[in-house]
């Protein structure tokens, strides 16, 4: 019977209890308030030094909005939402930035190599949409956020990916039942 408020007509409601309970976690887990790259790395079992850590550093650029080097509590949840709830477009927008690591507004070779060996697949079963990207990057030697768009929305596999409906709150009271059994 937690509060509920409904963000936009066709959105699920958001569970305030479900809200308040994330940020007892969050302060539990980050007591300064703000989440440091080494808490972050270790919140999503990166090591420091392993080949995830560069792409794990990228994604905190990503998520510190304000570029203070640290993760707030709001910063985080937008983070959250933009994850599991947000529409495509601001998907593959918030992509472009973990992968433009410059900030240049470009996505260059060594940027690119850095995606698609993150994605840890063999050459032969990249997505279309990398392969693609290696073509008009040929020409120009770095690829536009609107050729990383266009390209994303050409491929089925990305769009399967960027589709998948996930919900936070939802994740979050589960959670919290899972956690009153034990």
């Amino acid at each position: 019977m937690g509060q509920t408020h409904q963000t936009e007509k066709n959105d699920p409601e958001i569970d305030v209890k479900a809200l308040q309970d994330m940020y007892k976690k969050f302060v539990t887990e980050c007591p300064s308030g703000v989440l440091f790259i080494h808490e972050f790395k270790r919140f999503f079992g990166v090591d420091p030094t392993g080949e995830v850590s560069e792409y794990a550093e990228s994604m905190f650029r990503a998520f510190d909005k304000n570029g203070d080097n640290t993760i707030d509590f709001l910063e985080f949840v937008a983070a959250l939402n933009l994850v599991f709830r947000g529409d495509l477009e601001h998907k593959l927008r918030w992509s472009f930035k973990v992968y433009d690591k410059d900030g240049n507004g470009y996505v260059d070779r060594t940027e690119l190599r850095a995606i698609i060996d993150s994605v840890c697949l063999p050459a032969c079963c990249l997505p279309c949409f990398l392969n693609n990207l290696s073509v008009v990057m040929a020409h120009t030697g770095h690829i536009t956020l609107e050729e990383f768009i266009k390209g994303a929305q050409g491929d089925p596999w990305i769009m399967n990916m960027l589709q998948l409906d996930m919900n936070p709150y939802g994740w979050v009271l589960e959670q919290r039942r899972k956690s009153a059994h034990f």
